[in-house]
């Protein structure tokens, strides 16, 4: 005899049964078992469309693991592309998911109780129920939600409010900030003739990152100063408004006694003002004492510490 006792009404949401099936889609799973059998902790449906957005269902077939739940199924309707909708953008939804009973061809269905729906915005782009239903329900074949090892949901989307809250940014800072090293050495450094020369890339925080230096100065240190700089190696490739914080320090090594020529700052990256660091970073004078260790061999060595504490984007 089938146990219809989950479909009591709790928490805020309504379980119901319908003959009418969804309006927007439906994803049908044949071998349902195997999902379990493989590990499957997770399954997205294809997009759908409703209410003017792309949408997708989203079936834990063993519960929501992330939210500690095992003796349910999780079912979710989620946005798609919700990255590509315009900043500030909210919506709300009033929406019912669907479970087939395939003895008696009707459906349970499960919706939010609250008339103004729920919210979809830029941090929250999934909203469902974490106890879709029972495992024990659902594979109690009286029930008739798993026959043959295949079973049916689906989804109807309404959306009731759309809404632009203006512009706005997300500042994520960095706990335990990694620091990277990242050494260049120069060889026939007297024989250089470019304006400005630059190192390799390296990679610091998921950032792209070069060393620009200039033998003969540049700005205030044009003619009688080495300039040297720290420069994102691909500002056009950050997303707009996006900012990164960065403490650095910038060194040419002393070879010969360790007495190094050294900058430390710290400073707001972005792909506007990509480039920060000292124009008159060392004298030439200075430099160019035998003594001073700066230049051994005609070789001399750049480093370059770079962590990233924190990345600022446009919501």
């Amino acid at each position: 005899m089938a146990d219809l006792s989950f479909l009591d009404n709790d928490g805020g949401v309504s379980r119901l049964v319908s003959d009418t099936p969804p309006n927007h889609y439906i994803v049908t799973v044949k071998s349902f078992s195997q999902l379990t059998k493989n590990n499957v902790e997770k399954y997205t449906s294809s997009d759908f469309h409703a209410g003017g957005y792309k949408w997708n269902l989203v079936l834990h077939p063993n519960g929501n693991k992330s939210k500690g739940i095992t003796d349910h199924i999780s079912l979710y309707l989620v946005i798609a592309e919700g990255n590509s909708l315009p900043p500030g953008w909210e919506i709300r939804a009033i929406f019912r998911l669907f479970l087939l009973d395939q003895n008696k061809d009707i459906y349970l269905t499960l919706q939010d109780t609250a008339e103004e729906g729920r919210r979809f915005h830029g941090t929250k782009l999934e909203s469902g129920f974490d106890k879709f239903i029972p495992q024990i329900a659902f594979n109690n074949s009286a029930n008739g939600y798993l026959v043959n090892d295949t079973c049916v949901f689906g989804a109807e989307v309404y959306v009731c409010q759309e809404k632009h809250i203006g512009k706005g940014e997300s500042l994520a800072m960095i706990k335990d900030a990694i620091s990277y090293k990242h050494t260049w050495r120069i060889e026939n450094f007297s024989s250089l003739t470019e304006e400005c020369v630059d190192s390799k890339t390296f990679n610091s925080a998921d950032h792209k990152w070069k060393l620009q230096l200039y033998p003969n100065g540049k700005g205030s240190g044009a003619g009688s100063y080495i300039s040297m700089y720290l420069t994102l190696a691909e500002p056009q490739n950050l997303p707009p408004a996006s900012n990164i914080y960065a403490e650095f320090t910038l060194r040419i090594l002393d070879q010969l006694n360790r007495n190094h020529q050294i900058g430390t700052s710290n400073y707001w990256f972005s792909a506007s003002n990509a480039t920060h660091g000292w124009g008159r970073f060392i004298s030439h004078d200075y430099f160019s004492w035998a003594s001073a260790g700066f230049l051994v061999k005609n070789i001399c060595i750049v480093e370059a510490e770079v962590t990233v504490h924190g990345v600022a984007n446009a919501l």
